[in-house]
């Protein structure tokens, strides 16, 4: 039999390979609220242009209000042979309601109503993620705040660079978030334009009050040019961008908490809740979240790949290509809030090794720049003449086997006989710390001003 939503063209149904790579309710029944909303505000507009009777528009309305306590109740019985969400609903409306159901579809087509039910899912989509970063933002600044005056090594190229604060690394990542989310509020903005009543691709002749739908349905305003609206999957592409940039976010910090719980560093500690043990190794504590987190990146990145070359040579206006828009984007929404979850409780979860890092970040003469800074501060020394003379008693200090802190001021004086005692004052990791307090800087200070600030942002909404 021929599908009896569309097929009075057709005298037979479609062989069975064409129905299983045709149906798509297997992932766009998750659209099933959105679906239904939107039909209940196009249903009232009809009505309230004398489309469809009021009384038909009561009956669709109530019917819909059922099929979505069915759905929510488990008790709906989703059907392939139904190919997707839009004709499951409307098909099971048929029957609670009779025929007045068949008058939903008046000057709408699928295209136009997959279009709004996904704009409609990304933009719930992107609400839930804003709120997950903020709470990834906000472990983050609390436990900046209270590791404000921690003294780990920075890197450049993984090698021990200058002293920072754990406060200050995790502050880092606040600010990541902070543009994480920027894009995605760009993204929502973007899309919040109304595609419903650009029917299959040329409009309606019907007298419809799309900025009415639109309203409705909280968008900004109706789309400008129907042929765009229905083949616009743009939203899908940006949303899947700001969560690929996300994603990598996570995944760098991922791997920095995969490093530094290596017993080889040892900077911290994750407990039971975040780690995992081996099946053969009694000893092992593995940190398979955060490794679970770094992967997750890839299914990202991924699902915006695939959809970009989804699209890539489509000629206006609907194709059906599009239909594979959803499953890759929902699955990777989904990866990534559940990555910012786990990422959120991780941060929660992590106890520093203080000592440790403190020893570290005074190791590979990590002060270097710090006595540089001190010769033209103190001495007037071009910084050019001043790291030549701070690495050759680097050289000295490395032949000696000791830390700058540690070569005795008259190795120091063979190199440069103006260096005083003074300069032993600039040499320890909480002085170097202390003085990097410009705005931005690693100092004390300055984390707390910063991470008190973004609590109360946050705080704020």
């Amino acid at each position: 039999m021929s599908n009896t939503m569309w097929g009075g063209r057709f005298e037979s149904g479609p062989d069975a390979i064409m129905a299983e790579i045709n149906a798509s309710i297997d992932f766009d029944r998750r659209l099933y609220r959105q679906d239904i909303t939107a039909s209940k505000a196009h249903a009232a507009m009809l009505a309230d242009q004398g489309i469809i009777s009021a009384a038909d528009a009561d009956a669709i309305g109530r019917g819909l209000d059922a099929v979505l306590a069915e759905i929510e109740a488990g008790t709906f019985e989703f059907s392939r042979a139904l190919e997707d969400i839009h004709m499951n609903v409307e098909s099971r409306l048929a029957v609670l309601i009779g025929p007045a159901a068949g008058r939903l579809h008046t000057a709408r087509s699928r295209n136009d109503q997959v279009a709004t039910d996904f704009k409609l899912w990304v933009r719930d989509a992107i609400d839930g993620l804003d709120g997950r970063l903020a709470d990834y933002q906000r472990a983050l600044a609390e436990t900046a705040l209270a590791h404000a005056g921690t003294v780990m090594p920075g890197f450049t190229h993984l090698q021990t660079a200058q002293p920072v604060t754990f406060g200050h690394h995790l502050l880092a990542y606040v600010e990541m978030a902070a543009r994480d989310r920027g894009r995605l509020a760009d993204a929502r903005t973007r899309l919040n334009e109304c595609p419903l009543g650009s029917a299959a691709l040329a409009g309606t002749s019907f007298p419809l009050d799309r900025h009415k739908t639109a309203a409705a349905l909280g968008f900004a305003r109706p789309t400008a040019n129907s042929l765009d609206a229905v083949s616009d999957r743009d939203f899908v592409l940006e949303t899947l961008s700001a969560a690929a940039i996300t994603a990598m976010h996570l995944s760098r910090f991922a791997e920095e908490i995969v490093i530094w719980t290596s017993p080889l560093v040892g900077f911290l500690k994750l407990s039971d809740k975040f780690t995992t043990g081996s099946s053969i190794m009694p000893q092992k504590r593995n940190p398979d979240a955060a490794e679970l987190v770094r992967a997750k990146t890839g299914r990202i990145c991924g699902a915006l790949t695939a959809l970009l070359m989804v699209m890539k040579g489509l000629p206006l206006a609907y194709q059906k290509d599009m239909q594979e828009d959803k499953e890759g984007a929902m699955d990777a929404l989904a990866a990534l809030d559940l990555s910012l979850v786990a990422m959120t409780g991780m941060v929660r979860d992590m106890t520093p090794d203080t000592e440790r890092m403190r020893a570290a970040a005074g190791a590979g003469y990590a002060t270097a720049t710090d006595l540089a800074d001190w010769l033209v501060r103190v001495l007037k020394m071009p910084f050019r003449e001043a790291h030549h003379v701070t690495g050759r008693i680097v050289q000295a200090a490395e032949k000696a086997g000791v830390d700058l802190a540690d070569l005795p001021l008259a190795a120091m004086q063979a190199v440069e006989p103006r260096i005083t005692e003074a300069v032993f004052g600039v040499l320890t990791v909480d002085a170097a710390v202390e003085s990097r307090a410009s705005y931005g800087g690693t100092a004390p200070a300055n984390v707390r001003s910063q991470a008190t600030a973004w609590l109360e942002r946050l705080a704020a909404g």
